[in-house]
């Protein structure tokens, strides 16, 4: 089975601009009280001026079925409208699906191996043209042309036929298991049960693209709008980006934008102190800009820190998104249990958080999930070591796995100055098994082979940092990716680290995944996180908090569980 997330990958690369890797997800909570209270909240939005957008990635591959979102991602969902989206509100509210181009989130069959959507009335291309279910179609079906890869592989996995297709361009006759009985109706025939299909919904893949104006690769150069704004300009891949209004978009038909600027002006290739220099000076046209992808850091918030009307305009997010120890088994001593638990007995997620940045930029993590009802979290902390750990426990369990001298082993980490996955986390986490009689020699790998080596199932080392973060708000993603043993992926980039293939972990996915009431999923997914943490496959250490400013003539900050970053299609500049 194709494993079904490379959102690692994205946010490997991009640390959280949730663009599930080039939009999402692919490859950033609720908001604070502090920061909604301030500037941006002066006066009711209005309509009209241009909005900035300063961002340090470049919004590169503009075709909805190459980027790799979820949601509709941030940028690309106003431009891309799918048949669901993210609901468009702070915090925990805002982790639900909602339809978009759909009048429903779907209708499954009963065992949710078959999902119907109805198209709203009244929906139009930028052109003016009808948006019917046929185009639709064709926007997934080209997802599937080897020159148009990159977005999310949910599709060929899960569609009926999917993993054989080709794309339009060398088999038009197009996908069977996708039919369009007639232009508002579109049913989806899947090889398994998927009740989290309404969330991949929301990725652009499906988008509508009128087949007669798709020009292959060279249709993100002009993708026609099916959003509230349209691409006017395109430079250098998606460097600098200008969208102005879509003057056949309607708000009656789209609950989720407000669309106040007349203009968005997406400037990228910065670096992130330029970025927060300009928005926290906010002069001229910085007065009225954001950022989706650049963090505050440690120092920056220090100084933000004594000024109340620059704190006030700091947005906070939280992702689906836990950084974490990871074991291989199949090394020793890793093979141990009693050695697994001893460490995790002997972190101290203090001397953790304080490397990646401190308790404003992250929060102590016992479980795998993060901690969002969305996902399913059930709070459990199996090895209860405290704050700072518990070195004599640690000590106790390492004479009893054989060690009472303790034991020397490695710890693999990048050399990116991430805060994540970088030396400053590795030290941490190096002095801390020190104080239980454990020596950790440190080895550090440049990203790419870092990567590589940590998605190798044959070459995983026995005990690196990791780092996962959510598709969509919900347990399945999270969990099936690193813990589905029927995922493993020998020759290819593997995420299951414990090389985990337990028969009974493997059926409840499968249960849980037929379940349409996204509650009672919710609740199996904490339930099934809980029973795979009691084998100590591995250690986590903290969620990511994200801070980030915007300009003082910024209005109206939505930022939600679901992104964790400034929602664009709710801002005013007026």
């Amino acid at each position: 089975m194709r494993q079904p997330s490379v959102l690692s990958r994205r946010v490997a690369a991009a640390a959280i601009t949730l663009v599930m890797a080039a939009g999402a997800a692919a490859c950033s909570g609720p908001q604070d009280n502090d920061a909604k209270a301030g500037a941006a909240d002066k006066g009711k939005p209005q309509k009209g001026g241009k909005l900035t957008v300063l961002n340090s990635d470049p919004q590169s591959d503009f075709d909805p079925a190459r980027l790799y979102t979820s949601g509709g991602g941030n940028v690309p969902s106003l431009v891309f409208r799918t048949l669901t989206t993210r609901n468009r509100a702070n915090g925990a509210a805002g982790t639900k699906v909602v339809p978009d181009l759909a009048t429903d989130t779907g209708r499954p069959n009963a065992d949710a191996t078959e999902w119907t959507y109805t198209l709203k009335d009244g929906l139009k291309f930028e052109d003016g043209t009808p948006i019917t279910s046929a185009d639709i179609k064709y926007g997934i079906e080209r997802s599937f042309a080897a020159e148009l890869s990159g977005g999310a592989p949910y599709l060929r996995d899960w569609l009926v036929g999917g993993a054989d297709y080709q794309g339009p361009y060398k088999d038009p006759k197009g996908l069977a298991s996708i039919e369009t009985p007639d232009a508002k109706t579109i049913v989806f025939k899947l090889r398994k049960p998927e009740g989290d299909f309404p969330f991949l919904a929301t990725a652009t893949q499906f988008a509508p693209v009128p087949k007669a104006k798709d020009k292959g690769a060279k249709y993100e150069e002009h993708p026609v709008s099916s959003g509230p704004y349209k691409v006017v300009r395109n430079e250098d891949d998606g460097r600098r980006l200008l969208l102005e209004r879509n003057p056949n978009w309607s708000e009656t038909t789209d609950d989720q934008r407000h669309a106040y600027p007349d203009t968005i002006d997406v400037q990228s290739g910065l670096d992130a102190a330029v970025i927060n220099q300009r928005l926290s000076t906010s002069s001229g046209a910085d007065a009225a800009a954001i950022t989706t992808d650049t963090n505050l850091g440690p120092a920056e918030l220090a100084q933000i820190g004594s000024d109340k009307a620059l704190a006030a305009r700091v947005g906070t997010g939280h992702f689906g998104y836990t950084n974490y120890l990871a074991f291989n088994p199949k090394v020793k001593p890793f093979d141990n249990p009693k050695v697994r638990q001893a460490i995790s007995y002997a972190i101290n997620r203090t001397s953790v958080i304080n490397a990646a940045g401190g308790s404003a930029l992250a929060e102590p993590a016992t479980t795998f999930l993060p901690d969002q009802a969305a996902f399913g979290y059930t709070p459990y902390d199996h090895f209860p070591a405290g704050k700072t750990g518990d070195p004599a426990k640690a000590k106790e369990l390492l004479k009893e796995a054989g060690h009472p001298n303790g034991l020397t082993i490695s710890l693999t980490h990048s050399t990116a100055q991430n805060r994540e996955t970088s030396p400053e986390v590795a030290t941490a986490v190096q002095e801390s098994l020190k104080q239980a009689g454990i020596t950790v020699k440190l080895v550090g790998l440049e990203p790419n082979a870092f990567n590589e080596a940590r998605w190798s199932a044959a070459k995983s080392p026995g005990f690196f940092i990791s780092r996962w973060g959510a598709d969509w708000p919900s347990g399945g993603p999270f969990l099936a990716p690193i813990f589905d043993g029927r995922q493993i992926v020998k020759d290819g980039s593997n995420f299951n680290h414990a090389l985990l293939d337990d028969p009974a972990v493997n059926k409840e996915i499968d249960e849980i995944n037929k379940l349409t009431d996204l509650a009672e999923a919710a609740k199996r997914w904490g339930a099934l996180d809980k029973k795979i943490g009691e084998q100590a496959l591995d250690v986590p250490l903290f969620h990511p908090v994200y801070k980030r400013l915007f300009g003082k003539d910024v209005k109206n900050v939505v930022i939600s569980d679901w992104t964790g970053v400034l929602d664009i299609s709710q801002v005013a500049v007026k």
